[in-house]
């Protein structure tokens, strides 16, 4: 089942993150967050000109958004819909990137290693206070931006 958040052009503009805080209060009203892993996807309904060949992620009002989520809910990678891309393009409004011919989307790899660490880090922790053990998920969430987390690493975080 997924999980549709919607955000308008409004709501970016104000930095409104009512459509996300309202679907979260009310997971954890129903059994909690951990029944919406991987489910959850945006629909942004943001209105640029016809002549604007930006994708949503070079747009700063979007990406800021973003960043206001993020820092409000450092955990939220774990309810994303990894399957959809929907990590993919939240890495996209975080961290600095390209768009390439023939490659898509390149990221600045020292910004992409900080931001993959940084969630490493907060996950690990959030994961452990949810009751969820093993090192899976955050090993998949790597390798999705093409990182390798060795099981010694994680034998630094206890």
């Amino acid at each position: 089942m997924s999980i549709l958040v919607k955000v308008d052009h409004g709501q970016i503009e104000k930095l409104d993150l009512f459509p996300i805080m309202d679907v979260i209060d009310n997971l954890q009203k129903v059994g909690g967050l951990i029944s919406a892993e991987q489910q959850v996807k945006f629909e942004i309904n943001y209105s640029l000109s016809d002549t604007d060949p930006r994708e949503f992620s070079e747009v700063p009002e979007i990406r800021l958004w973003f960043v206001a989520l993020d820092a409000k809910y450092p955990w939220l990678p774990f309810l994303l819909d990894w399957r959809e891309g929907e990590l993919a393009r939240y890495g996209a409004m975080l961290v600095p990137h390209e768009f390439k011919r023939g490659e898509g989307i390149v990221y600045n790899s020292e910004a992409l290693d900080i931001f993959i660490m940084g969630k490493v880090f907060v996950l690990y922790d959030w994961l452990k206070d949810q009751g969820i053990s093993g090192n899976s998920r955050l090993k998949a969430m790597a390798q999705i931006f093409g990182y390798d987390l060795d099981d010694g690493f994680f034998g630094l975080l206890r």
